[in-house]
């Protein structure tokens, strides 16, 4: 039971309004000593997790660098190339982006696009470009929606996408939860299923875009 101090230290310190950062790896300390870790088996815990879990940190490399192309004109320069693309709606843009982003997330490329890679500095501010092409300036609340759905179509293209790679942890995780019930399955046979899946959504949000055109070309009041 002494290993639960680690949770009473957690909403001591979140209660406190303490760093979140020093409280977590605080009530790690005190729950690997209460179980009777020493404080170097602790902290070579620590750094073995963060070894196989390196990847996390790469966030901390993309935002410098997305900061410093959007400073060097990135998202203007966006907007000027898709400005030159006459037919090229917003939600066609963005059907584009989603097809791009399915195809890449079904291959296990999932950290080729994102939020902060791609949506931020780059698809973003072309749907933006584009919609104010076809419907003149935009007021504020225009632009959120745009914006949104330009991270929306990011978001269903990948959460639906990957689940086609069969070496994905979600797939994984239904094989390991699957054959403890004595139901013996190859990823690739819950990957198969999960194609109908992500055409479906295709089509729904596919649909939602083009509604969102034919919503914005007309005449506003």
């Amino acid at each position: 039971m002494l290993t639960l101090l680690g949770v009473a230290a957690v909403v001591v310190g979140f209660a406190a309004r303490l760093n979140p950062l020093l409280v977590v790896v605080g009530a790690a300390f005190i729950t690997g000593l209460a179980a009777g870790r020493s404080p170097v088996e602790v902290l070579e815990t620590f750094g073995k997790a963060f070894n196989d879990n390196r990847f996390v940190s790469a966030v901390y490399l993309v935002l410098p660098v997305v900061g410093v192309v959007e400073r060097a004109g990135l998202r203007e320069r966006a907007r000027d190339l898709i400005a030159r693309f006459r037919g090229l709606s917003a939600g066609r843009f963005l059907i584009g982006y989603l097809v791009f982003r399915q195809l890449t997330a079904a291959l296990g490329l999932t950290s080729i696009a994102g939020p902060t890679q791609s949506v931020r500095p780059m698809i973003a501010p072309m749907a933006e470009a584009a919609l104010e092409r076809d419907a003149g300036p935009l007021d504020a609340a225009q632009r959120q929606r745009i914006k949104a759905l330009a991270a929306a179509t990011d978001n269903m293209g990948l959460l639906f996408g990957e689940d086609i790679f069969i070496a994905i942890g979600s797939i994984l995780l239904m094989v390991g939860f699957l054959a403890t019930a004595g139901i013996t399955l190859d990823p690739i046979q819950l990957s198969v299923w999960a194609i109908p899946t992500a055409l479906v959504a295709f089509l729904i949000h596919a649909g939602r875009l083009l509604l969102f055109d034919r919503a914005s070309r007309r005449p506003r009041p």
